[in-house]
């Protein structure tokens, strides 16, 4: 699965603000749901899951990054969302700045792989600091959804 047909622009938040992580990862589901990228009914399993994971260890890396993920039993397909927050969120993150770009991703237990795939994807985009900074100061969704699939793109030309 490609990268841009994981994060689309309907689960992108630009503006993002919340707390700290665990009001990221509330409103990031409820966004999920709302955009129709998790059933309702499986709204609590997936929060759930993702604060599991996240008490194991914080999904805070270096650079404004966060990726908070995890892998649920029943979930029909992989969903993700990308929160660009310029006025980051609190996240305990390797390196203790805020983050200020959260990508959000669940997947099915039974795809394993892909998880570890659509991970792996998502650090190599965000390590660029030029990137992070297109993400940033992008001024819609679709803007930051076109910039990650064009940058996706480059990886596979």
């Amino acid at each position: 699965m490609k990268l841009a047909e994981l994060i689309r622009e309907d689960s992108i938040v630009l503006d993002f603000e919340a707390a700290d992580k665990w009001k990221a990862i509330d409103r990031l589901v409820d966004h999920l749901v709302a955009a129709g990228r998790v059933k309702a009914s499986q709204k609590k399993l997936v929060h759930d899951a993702l604060v599991a994971r996240e008490k194991i260890a914080s999904t805070g890396m270096e650079h404004g990054v966060a990726l908070p993920h995890a892998q649920i039993e029943g979930l029909d397909e992989a969903a993700a969302a990308l929160a660009i927050a310029p006025q980051g969120v609190p996240f305990a993150s390797v390196d203790k700045k805020p983050a200020t770009l959260i990508a959000l991703l669940v997947i099915p237990r039974r795809s394993i792989r892909q998880h570890v795939r659509a991970l792996a994807a998502i650090a190599r985009l965000l390590s660029s600091a030029e990137m992070r900074a297109t993400l940033l100061s992008s001024k819609s969704s679709k803007e930051a959804a076109e910039t990650m699939a064009r940058e996706e793109a480059k990886e596979f030309a």
